[in-house]
């Protein structure tokens, strides 16, 4: 009598509020099936876990966040993905890894075109620190490239920097009001301390800004 009840409790709250489809926004190195398949056969949206589907899916290396939205009307679990980005090809003491701006190792370029560096750890700090001062100043490192005795090159939001040792978020604070007032800058320098040094535009000469 039991078992019977249970069944029949569990039949009403799928033909009430059955999962009629999985959709997955923001994607595109993320395998879509995968969110399909975390959620069983004749899923119901009362019995959903939604904070463990949003685990499993972050559980994805390319994964950096996620949101589970349900609507109850059509049934449909909209899965809302934000994706990490490569900004670093690089090789460490023969070791070779790809890595995202907040220092996840990914499996891939992902169709990415980031040349080879060769690096130290010491500079693979210096970048991940980097890269956590853009972030936190609202700036995006999108990548990075040349790296030798005179500093590491970078781009960031499209624009040319180049930085050395620890740069902090002040410097990238002041990185972020700076460039948009020099559209035609060539490069922004922040290896002198506390200031950044915009680089020539066209016939102009460089600049130190604090």
């Amino acid at each position: 009598m039991a078992a019977a009840t249970t069944l029949i409790v569990v039949l009403v709250t799928y033909l009430s509020f059955p999962v009629t489809g999985v959709r997955v926004e923001g994607a595109s190195m993320y395998p879509k099936y995968e969110a399909a398949s975390a959620i069983p056969d004749h899923a119901s949206l009362l019995t959903l876990n939604a904070v463990m589907l949003q685990r499993r899916v972050e559980s994805n290396p390319w994964v950096q966040g996620a949101e589970v939205n349900e609507n109850w009307k059509s049934g449909i679990v909209t899965i809302e993905v934000e994706e990490r980005r490569p900004v670093l090809n690089a090789e460490v003491e023969g070791r070779r890894f790809v890595l995202s701006s907040d220092g996840k190792e990914l499996p891939g370029l992902g169709g990415a075109g980031l040349e080879r560096v060769e690096l130290d750890r010491d500079q693979v700090g210096e970048i991940l620190e980097f890269a956590r001062a853009l972030h936190e100043s609202g700036l995006r490192l999108d990548s990075v490239g040349e790296v030798g005795a005179g500093g590491i090159g970078a781009t960031v939001e499209g624009r040319q920097v180049i930085f050395s040792r620890d740069v902090g978020e002040r410097r990238a604070m002041a990185l972020k009001h700076i460039m948009p007032e020099h559209p035609d800058a060539r490069v922004f320098d922040l290896r002198s301390p506390e200031r950044v040094v915009v680089g020539p535009s066209r016939a102009k000469h460089s600049e130190p800004r604090g």
